[in-house]
């Protein structure tokens, strides 16, 4: 076996962040070759990773990341097991190169193209499996997504200040005027933070899935059974627009003023900036 020095050691530990003894044991089985020991350091987590795949990933933290010229923007979670490893330097890191991967990845979804994505020929996989070795924890990527402009419009993200939930929201706007004008930046602002309190299931009633709204129906209708059938419909139709009110991002009533819906909102900002808006889409984020 070769004899490995304190400062190739040293050299592994800076190259890798693992602990002193793995990077020796690493450096040992690969007779002192470095990239096959920063191999088998890697492998390491990997093995993690596998005895630790019905172990739960309740913590973590939400992350963006924004392109050059504003007009791609990627949100995206990292997850782990504990709390303790969530707050940790080396997962903090992590979660920030995520945002890097996340502009680099060819789809705009998927967590499968997201992890092997490649940045400086490492791909997201090498650097989840690198963190792991140094927790012991598992961590995934739990959701990812990538929203980019085609045309006027904003993109506005917000993020929680437990880094736990986040909130993405794209606005297509009638003209660049329009959507640069402090009045849609807020509204934009203010909407993704609507998002991320009130948790709607989609946008407008069109959206939601129609095993739910089959099943609200049946709830409803079970509760007053017995009336008469013309009764029922109307008092199911009522509760089914309460429904929609409470899920649909548009009909909502605005967490800042109750007075209004968020689609009267966003269409007050966009006359007061002189054109119109409408949200494209959006996606809500949360770490549990």
């Amino acid at each position: 076996m070769a004899e490995i020095s304190a400062s190739v050691v040293v050299k592994l530990r800076k190259m890798t962040g693992q602990g002193m003894m793995d990077c020796k044991h690493a450096l040992e089985e690969a007779n002192g070759d470095m990239e096959k020991a920063v191999d088998i350091l890697r492998k390491k987590g990997l093995a993690t990773l596998a005895k630790r795949a019905e172990r739960e990933t309740s913590q973590g933290r939400v992350v963006s990341s924004v392109g050059k010229d504003g007009r791609m923007v990627a949100l995206a979670t990292l997850c782990c097991e504990t709390d303790f490893v969530a707050n940790s330097d080396d997962f903090i890191a992590a979660a920030a190169t995520l945002g890097n991967y996340a502009l680099a990845c060819e789809a705009d979804e998927g967590t499968e193209n997201l992890m092997g994505t490649k940045v400086n020929g490492k791909t997201l996989q090498d650097v989840v499996a690198e963190l792991v070795s140094k927790t012991g924890e598992k961590t995934e990527v739990g959701d990812y997504v990538r929203y980019r402009l085609d045309g006027p419009g904003l993109i506005e993200v917000y993020i929680h200040f437990n880094k736990k939930i986040g909130t993405m929201v794209q606005i297509d706007c009638s003209d660049d005027k329009t959507a640069q004008a402090d009045a849609m930046k807020r509204v934009a602002a203010d909407v993704a933070m609507h998002i991320t309190a009130t948790k709607p299931l989609s946008l407008d009633k069109n959206g939601i899935n129609p095993d739910t709204i089959a099943r609200e129906k049946a709830i409803f209708s079970e509760q007053v059974k017995g009336k008469p059938a013309n009764i029922i419909d109307k008092i199911v139709d009522g509760k089914m627009q309460k429904f929609y009110a409470e899920n649909c991002l548009l009909e909502q009533a605005f967490v800042k003023d109750d007075s209004k819906t968020v689609a009267q909102v966003l269409a007050e900002a966009a006359k007061a900036a002189g054109g119109q808006a409408k949200i494209r889409r959006f996606s809500r984020f949360d770490v549990v």
